[in-house]
């Protein structure tokens, strides 16, 4: 009887949670609305409506016995009854406050074990105590935030992978029709089914289309034979003529001919034997045929009529993702001094859920750019001639029924191009007579490369270039395209176009080495034959020039590690090319063979082999072959790396690494040991100073490359040694980096301000994300 009452609470405990996150939904949703217009007409509805939503999370948390989630929802229930009877003021302060108990309410949730519900206890009694003092009109203090934060306000790291937190964490099962609340399925139309289940019966389901290609294939074949039969026929047909008058002849040379003439009338009655069995031969494979095309469409319909339905449940809206945008850009905003306004358009389009799981952390990396280097802050604005209040709008739409797009937009800035070219031009990734000759366009695509930034100054989040570069690649992974277009002063927009769902997908089939291979055909920019005569050698490596422009030529094989070819093989008149990718990134592949197009539906390579360098899954053609489906993005890469050079140089460790010499300027001695080892241990060489007088002194007596210095220190500390830095003629191009404990807004202004190149917070600091700061910087 336990275990089935165990088993009952754990049922009971799943449907709860997301009955808890519908909840927490609205009621952070409402509180984003009733801030903005507090003396509109509907404050007295909104408010309501969060009211009922705390009492509804109330009795479903006492039904599960989690006391302290009751607790919690009890006293916001008694502070929105009090804002409900305009008994106490709504303030930013009490604001504030009712967020961090959002936050808290989702940390409780998101902490499945019972001792990580018990370390928030104590925080949770702080909290509730703050709500408490709120209701008799004192002052809300700020409360240390929840241990465990809440699964939907994961934020995205650029440096180092993205956590593994996705939609369907938030949301443990999926709702089929309408309805909500535990037990809600039950006569409403409404099941509650496990994502797990239901992706499983996505993928059986998706499974199922490989055979129908196989059908297909079997159509075709049969329908080739009975053509190839038919031609043997006619062929055949045509000596029975001569074999008549073969008879004739004989019959009409007399008795000496008759044993010749019997067996010329055996040869006639065999062939009209054969004949009749060609045509009955015939007739089988064209009623096999019959029978197989419409097994065919029998098969199709019904299995696009199943795909159609599993996708629809499998489907979700975008608002189960963009709901969060609201609080996210609020708080990103307030912690930045700036004013916005986001408006958010086509959230009830639905997507297959895989895909927004995937998309995620882009999404929100684009938020962040948005508000971080787009939008101005208020007095910046006010003097461009615009409102204080900036705008941002994320816009879905359906393009047709296979594509949807997303827009970012933002009234900010504007991108420099200018800027654009530079830090390109100084991450070494593509040479300067390259870059005279890219347009605007051109340029600005420069900005999806790893390593290209345009911001002043490099943070944990963000100025390493790595963000958009990480967005783009993870688009064109789901078989997307990316593109951005951007005024002075006037904002900028990114456009992003994601297939609806996974399926099939169009792939080029082609054969090097003897292989078979399918590289899908949103990352092939053209198929081409060159002349062999063609193929020019510059600067160590092959090119051909395709539409004006020099493209590097490699061996698809040689990217792929397989046996290179012999010498009279490489000598061919014509070769086949696969040209990848788009503008000055291009890159041609030769192939022995292009097959064609093929419709074909992508496995994954099991868990064993979830990544795998230059393969994205595979596929099973007709015969049962399996066939690998190369990653386009992987392949640029790779062939970036084999044909290394001023036109397209890789992106590697710095040369001489070991040749360049650091400052740490670090008054703790342990902080001070820690770094230099970390630094001597990557090859540069390392002085210390234990302050920034220290420091400055050992800057005017010797060379350095590069000075680390925390801010904290007696005598002179971090960034009065940065601006003394920038003052002095000699010094003022020196790259510092700060490394410091400090980590709000004002500190961070204070280091763009006296020109700090990178500011480091030790909370989250690893050794990756130092000596990545200093490769990018020297």
């Amino acid at each position: 009887m336990t275990n089935k009452n165990d088993e009952f609470l754990k049922r009971l405990l799943a449907m709860f949670r997301v009955e808890a996150d519908e909840h927490l939904a609205a009621m952070s949703a409402g509180l984003i609305e009733l801030e903005k217009a507090p003396a509109s007409a509907r404050r007295a509805e909104i408010v309501e409506k969060i009211f009922r939503e705390a009492h509804s999370l109330k009795g479903a948390a006492r039904t599960v016995k989690l006391g302290e989630i009751e607790s919690v929802c009890h006293a916001l229930e008694s502070v929105f009854a009090e804002l409900k009877g305009n008994r106490i003021a709504a303030s930013a302060e009490l604001f504030d406050l009712l967020h961090q108990a959002l936050d808290a309410l989702g940390g409780l949730l998101a902490s499945d074990a019972q001792t990580g519900i018990e370390a928030q206890k104590p925080m949770i009694a702080a909290l509730i105590r703050q709500l408490e003092l709120a209701l008799k009109g004192l002052p809300p203090a700020q409360v240390k935030p929840s241990l465990t934060a809440p699964p939907h306000e994961t934020p995205f790291v650029p440096d180092k992978p993205a956590a593994t937190t996705s939609v369907s964490e938030s949301l443990p099962v999926t709702s089929l029709g309408l309805g909500s609340g535990l037990g809600s399925g039950l006569g409403s139309g409404t099941v509650r089914v496990d994502t797990i289940k239901l992706g499983s019966v996505m993928r059986q389901t998706e499974e199922l289309l490989a055979p129908r290609l196989a059908l297909g294939r079997r159509v075709r074949e049969l329908r080739e034979t009975g053509t190839i039969l038919a031609g043997w026929k006619r062929e055949r047909d045509k000596i029975q003529p001569g074999l008549r008058l073969i008879e004739r002849l004989l019959k009409h040379s007399g008795n000496s001919a008759s044993k010749g003439q019997r067996g010329s009338a055996k040869v006639l009655e065999h062939l009209e034997a054969e004949n009749v069995f060609l045509k009955k031969l015939g007739d089988r494979l064209a009623r096999l045929e019959k029978s197989a095309a419409s097994d065919h469409r029998t098969m199709s319909a019904m299995l696009d009529n199943l795909l159609h339905d599993v996708k629809e449940m499998h489907m979700l809206p975008f608002s189960s993702l963009l709901e969060m945008f609201p609080r996210l850009a609020r708080e990103l905003a307030r912690d930045q001094g700036k004013q916005l306004e986001l408006l958010i358009q086509g959230d009830k389009i639905e997507i297959d859920r895989r895909i927004l799981e995937e998309m995620k952390d882009p999404f929100i990396h684009l938020l962040r750019n948005c508000i971080d280097h787009g939008l101005e802050k208020p007095p910046v604005r006010e003097q461009k001639g615009k409102t204080a209040q900036g705008a941002i709008t994320v816009a879905i739409t359906q393009q047709d029924s296979g594509k949807i797009e997303i827009l970012f937009a933002d009234d900010g800035a504007g991108i420099d191009v200018g800027k654009v070219k530079a830090a390109a031009a100084r991450m070494g990734i593509i040479s300067a007579d390259e870059l005279d000759k890219l347009d605007e366009r051109e340029a600005l695509a420069l900005i999806f490369r790893s390593g290209v930034s345009t911001s002043p100054m490099v943070t944990d989040l963000s100025g390493r270039g790595l963000g958009l570069a990480i967005v783009r690649e993870k688009v064109e992974h789901l078989g997307g395209a990316i593109a951005l277009d951007t005024h002075p002063d006037a904002g900028t927009t990114i456009r992003i176009v994601l297939p609806l769902t996974f399926a099939t997908f169009r792939g080029v089939l082609v054969r090097t080495g003897g292989q078979l291979f399918i590289i899908p055909v949103t990352g092939v920019a053209r198929v081409a034959r060159v002349a062999g005569k063609d193929i020019l050698t510059v600067e160590n490596r092959e090119t051909i020039q395709l539409d004006g422009q020099a493209v590097s030529l490699v061996q698809l094989g040689n990217v792929l590690g397989m046996p290179q070819k012999n010498a009279a093989a490489e000598a061919a008149a014509h070769v086949q090319v696969v040209v990848m990718g788009v503008g000055p990134a291009r890159v041609a592949f030769r192939v022995d063979e292009i097959l064609g197009e093929r419709e074909v539906l992508v496995k994954a390579l099991g868990r064993q082999l979830v990544r795998v360098r230059n393969i994205a899954g595979a596929t099973v053609l007709g015969g049962g072959r399996v066939v690998p489906v190369l990653n386009v993005p992987d392949l640029m890469k790779s062939a970036v790396k084999l044909t290394a050079s001023p036109l397209m140089p890789a992106a590697g460790e710095p040369a001489e690494a070991q040749k360049r010499s650091i400052l740490v300027v670090e008054d703790s001695i342990i902080s001070r040991t820690l770094i230099k080892n970390i630094l001597e241990s990557a090859g540069y060489t390392v002085a210390t100073a234990v302050d920034g007088l220290d420091a400055y002194t050992l800057l005017k007596t010797a060379a350095f490359d590069l000075v680390v210095s925390d801010v904290e220190m007696p005598r002179m500390n971090g960034l009065d040694l940065t601006a003394k830095i920038r003052s002095d003629k000699q010094l003022s191009e020196l790259p510092v980096v700060l490394v410091t404990a400090l980590d709000s807004r004002e500190h961070r202004e204070r280091g763009i301000d006296v020109g700090a190149n990178a500011y480091i917070v030790k909370g989250s600091f690893d050794q990756s994300n130092l000596l990545g700061v200093i490769r990018q910087l020297i």
